[in-house]
């Protein structure tokens, strides 16, 4: 004949290391999302990082030639003089 043991409570050790386990389980949740908000931080800043690239070589490309703008201007001057001789 078998006997059936029934628990009633549990002993100060068992208590602790469930205790202990659960704290563990909300630890890792914890990590697993802060872990999860910087993998998505990081990935917004790439593409930033990468759409300022792409801005910054526009920039770049149509402010090339600014340096020439004096000179237009003092060319555009004389040939307003010039016209003004020939009126």
């Amino acid at each position: 004949m078998s006997t059936v043991t029934t628990v009633l409570a549990l002993s100060e050790n068992q208590s602790a290391w469930q205790y202990t386990l659960i704290a563990g389980v909300v630890v890792l949740l914890v990590v697993i999302l802060l872990l999860e908000m910087l993998r998505r931080t990081v990935r917004a800043l790439e593409r930033d990082l990468w759409q300022t690239w792409v801005n910054g070589k526009a920039v770049v490309k149509n402010t090339a030639t600014t340096f020439q703008l004096k000179n237009t201007r003092v060319s555009g001057d004389e040939l307003v003089e010039e016209l003004q001789n020939h009126a």
